[in-house]
């Protein structure tokens, strides 16, 4: 029995779903994946159940032939397109929410000639950033774009460096204008080999 119990709970876990009760029918109404995240596929689902006695509640088949499903957000509304599952009185639609915030399922109709009218707010969608891994901050991108930048301006400071070095040797006594311009030349071809390799390496992450 203990077995039985600690293998439910392992492939059933409990999530934070609403249930309202319209006699005789229990409704509960969650999220498949929990917590939804905004641009993520995801499903709503419904668990409709009725007492059989001596604490024992079984599946509503068929629960949603005069019954339907619509959400909400804000003053946009969806007709959900419901699914059976395999396990009787268990069902989903498919939804992929595109913003965050609340939700709320409407369901309107009737369950075996019981009206059912209810209005059923569901955990709110949240960002992606919840469960993001690394930060988007510092995600790989952006390390490469940084990594870009201080090669540029590491190239623009030599650069002006061996500008200031030409016009000393030049104007100083005995110079040689050749050997400035090919200490310059060398100088500027390192700090261009550097941005190539910044560059390089960047595209090889991607």
């Amino acid at each position: 029995m203990l077995m039985t119990i600690m293998l439910f709970s392992a492939i059933s876990p409990a999530f934070a779903h609403t249930i309202v009760n319209v006699e005789p029918y229990e409704i509960d109404v969650g999220w498949r994946d929990e917590p939804p995240l905004v641009t993520q596929q995801n499903a709503i689902t419904f668990s409709i159940t009725q007492p059989e006695g001596n604490n024992i509640k079984s599946g509503v088949t068929n629960a949603f032939k005069d019954l339907e499903a619509t959400v909400n957000s804000g003053g946009v509304s969806k007709l959900l397109d419901i699914n059976s599952d395999i396990r009787a009185g268990q069902y989903y639609a498919k939804i992929i929410p595109t913003k965050t915030g609340t939700l709320v399922v409407e369901l309107k109709g009737s369950i075996n000639g019981v009206t059912i009218n209810e209005q059923v707010p569901i955990e709110d969608v949240e960002s992606t950033d919840v469960l993001a891994f690394p930060p988007t901050g510092s995600d790989g991108s952006n390390q490469d774009v940084l990594a870009l930048k201080n090669a540029l301006t590491s190239l623009q400071r030599d650069v002006t460096e061996i500008k200031s070095k030409v016009g000393t040797v030049a104007t100083g006594p005995n110079a040689d204008l050749s050997k400035s311009y090919d200490f310059a030349i060398f100088g500027m071809a390192l700090g261009a080999a550097g941005v190539v390799l910044a560059v390089a390496a960047m595209i090889k992450r991607k």
